[in-house]
């Protein structure tokens, strides 16, 4: 660490008198000056308890200096240190000594790295206010000038976010000379420097007699904003916001509004970027009158723009614009002055701008009520669910909930029932997904009968997608349903249909026939499960893939609190059993882990339970086969033995694999394959047929 104090001496001697008690703290000191960044910056992290250890005195005279000294190293070190010495003021004795924790921030508020001085910087606003009037003017004001006429421009960048926090509490004759530094840094040579004046622009005059705003700020904002720099010009549209609001309205138009004007027709996009990004807050600050007369004719000219980016931001901002308008007279001028330059960005060639719009377009129904809605704004709707990008169907589909306050969605129903069968179609699994999480806010505004009708087929489509990141969005889109349109519907309408996924040839959509039960059966009730899904569940523990039949057990450790004992005794158990003498280890697994939850639960009734039952039961820990030998389970080594017996290549790799986890060795699976997440559903699959599964979503994915 460059810089450092000379071994034995100050610091580096804190742990060489012979006070034990300290050598830790001599260890945390040594780490500061080691080579390893990492060390240093652990130590830097743990700098409180250095300065507790040390007192408040030797803190001040040996710490700090010790800081101070040793300034220049790694940017993250140099983060963490400005950010512990924002808190250090309890830690040099109080308020009272809080300038001396100075020095080291203004090294930090001088060096290359933005976020370190932004950090000192923050620091020292922190700090300022522990200070009082008379410590302020001797040791921070001091400070502030020092920055401000730094050689070096990085300090004067650091000394414009200072002005504001110490201006309040100086003196009339300290106040000029803060003044008289932020005009200097105004007018800077640097850009960087005028940016950073420009930013703080708007705080600083917030603090300032309106005197002085009118005659110093105003002028500096005036110069700033016609900077050859656009990036300074950009920076002075966010100060007007602040100034506006200090300013009555006849100083506004004679001191603001020129400058204004001119930025929202600068020549830079990025300026007039900046204009749309703020109007809000702008029409707010310059009230309704400036806003009628000047920001609409400069809103009008930010939606034609000639930059797609301009055109998108000032979309973004149309509908907060109308709602800010006064309520009188706001229906005509949206009618006369807005809505003609919307219908032109409804077929706006860039797909941003429409998106942006298609965002907030919605929301001028409520605005203009019913009539005005059908007649008007209905067309571009319509028109918008019909545009080739995915995202605009997407953003109205999203906001049709405003649409149904005003018109109700038979309006929309038969136009836009093509967008959301053309979007489902999607060849994006993306867009495919994001429909169905819009799916159930449309069966809700659309109605039973009409979803039947049209949109049913749709919802079960997706249980049988190609991705499985749909297909279980699909399961759980099943679920809402239900839960909106109740059980009975769910009995004749969802219920059949998903039970017959349960002979599909293809072994996937017989597990999502699993996972819908699982999903249905707490919103269906007891007696849906037990006499339509129960015996589904137990046909399927008969299936060939070893998949289905860990899943049916899984399932009936699932359904099993919402079916009745006798179900449970007489039905479930046999089965389980059956499951729990299979020949596939995995099957075998889940299978005793849902007898040990049946039996726990059996016993909570009262009823009796197989010793058997407890004995054979594992842990209820889905990765048993990836723990350590525990001496005594007797179960898990018979399961190794049996497992070592199998014939078959892909029985042995499991028992090979299954011995290695048991002796705490990594498990060398599909869980480690780079193109596998882990099913959302926390299914721990097989190691070896797994990855048929998860490599088909992942590849689909790409």
């Amino acid at each position: 660490m460059a810089g450092a104090a000379a071994p034995g001496t100050g610091l580096g001697a804190a742990g060489g008198d012979g006070d034990d008690s300290l050598y830790p703290i001599a260890v945390l000191i040594d780490e500061l000056r080691n080579e390893d960044v990492q060390l240093r910056l652990n130590s830097i992290k743990k700098l409180s308890t250095i300065a507790l250890a040390l007192g408040v005195e030797r803190t001040r005279t040996e710490l700090l200096p010790f800081l101070t000294d040793t300034i220049y190293d790694e940017d993250e070190v140099l983060l963490a240190l400005a950010e512990q010495l924002g808190n250090f003021t309890g830690l040099v004795g109080g308020p009272d000594f809080a300038h001396c924790l100075l020095p080291p921030l203004e090294s930090l508020a001088t060096v290359e790295e933005t976020v370190v001085r932004d950090r000192a910087v923050e620091s020292l606003r922190q700090i300022s206010q522990e200070h009082t009037p008379v410590a302020l003017e001797v040791h921070f004001v001091p400070l502030v000038k020092r920055l401000a006429s730094g050689d070096w421009f990085t300090s004067r960048t650091s000394a414009c976010g200072l002005f504001s926090v110490c201006y309040p509490r100086a003196s009339n004759a300290v106040k000029e000379e803060i003044r008289q530094h932020f005009r200097s840094l105004c007018s800077d040579d640097t850009p960087m420097v005028r940016r950073a004046a420009a930013s703080k622009l708007g705080e600083f005059a917030k603090v300032l007699e309106l005197d002085s705003v009118k005659s110093e700020i105003v002028p500096l904002f005036t110069n700033l904003a016609s900077d050859e720099q656009d990036s300074v010009r950009l920076l002075a549209v966010e100060a007007c916001v602040s100034i506006a609001q200090l300013l009555s309205q006849d100083d506004l138009e004679a001191l603001v509004m020129p400058t204004l004007r001119q930025a929202a027709e600068d020549k830079s996009w990025r300026v007039r970027y900046m204009v749309a990004d703020k109007f809000s807050e702008l029409q707010k600050a310059v009230g309704p009158k400036i806003t009628l007369n000047d920001l609409i004719p400069a809103f009008q000219n930010l939606l034609k723009d000639c930059e797609a980016e301009v055109r998108a931001a000032a979309a973004h901002k149309v509908k907060e614009l109308c709602e800010n308008l006064p309520i009188e007279g706001r229906e005509t001028i949206i009618m006369n002055q807005i809505l003609p330059y919307i219908k032109e960005l409804v077929s706006d060639m860039n797909q941003h701008v429409k998106s942006a719009l298609a965002s907030v377009i919605m929301g001028l129904s409520t605005i203009l009520g019913k009539e005005n809605t059908i007649e008007h704004l209905l067309p571009l709707f319509l028109a918008q669910l019909k545009d080739e990008c995915p995202e605009v169907r997407l953003n109205i589909i999203s906001n049709l909930d405003c649409v149904n306050e005003v018109i109700g969605i038979r309006q929309l129903s038969q136009s836009l029932l093509p967008a959301i069968v053309e979007l489902a179609k999607d060849a994006k699994w993306r867009v495919r997904l994001a429909i169905i999480e819009y799916m159930p806010l449309l069966a809700g505004q659309l109605g039973v009968e009409f979803f039947d009708e049209k949109l049913n087929s749709l919802c079960m489509a997706w249980l049988v997608d190609h991705v499985y990141a749909i297909r279980e969005a699909a399961t759980n889109n099943l679920m809402k349903l239900v839960q909106k349109f109740g059980t009975e519907w769910a009995q004749n309408t969802i219920v059949p249909k998903v039970l017959v996924m349960a002979d599909d040839p293809n072994y996937l959509h017989r597990m999502t026939t699993l996972f819908c039960i699982n999903a249905l059966s707490e919103a269906c009730g007891q007696e849906i499960t037990t006499k339509q899904m129960l015996p589904i569940v137990l046909k399927m523990a008969g299936d060939q893939v070893a998949n289905v039949r860990f899943n049916v057990a899984k399932s009936l450790q699932k359904i099993g609190p919402i079916l009745d004992t006798n179900a449970l005794q007489g039905e479930v158990r046999p089965v389980l059993q059956k499951l729990g003498q299979d020949e596939d280890m995995d099957v075998k697994y889940f299978a005793q882990e849902a007898i040990s939850v049946m039996a726990q639960r059996l016993r909570k009734l009262d009823l009796p339970v197989k010793d058997s039952e407890e004995l054979s039961a594992p842990r209820a820990d889905k990765n048993h086969f990836l723990s350590p030998t525990v001496p005594g389970d007797n179960t898990r080594k018979a399961q190794r033995d049996r497992a070592a017996q199998v014939a078959s290549e892909e029985a042995a790799e499991r028992a090979r694999v299954g011995v290695e986890c048991s002796e705490g060795q990594p498990a060398q699976g599909p869980s480690n394959c780079s193109l596998a997440p882990m099913p959302s559903n926390d299914t721990v699959l097989p190691l070896k047929r797994v990855a048929c599964e998860k490599v088909t979503w992942s590849m689909d994915c790409l």
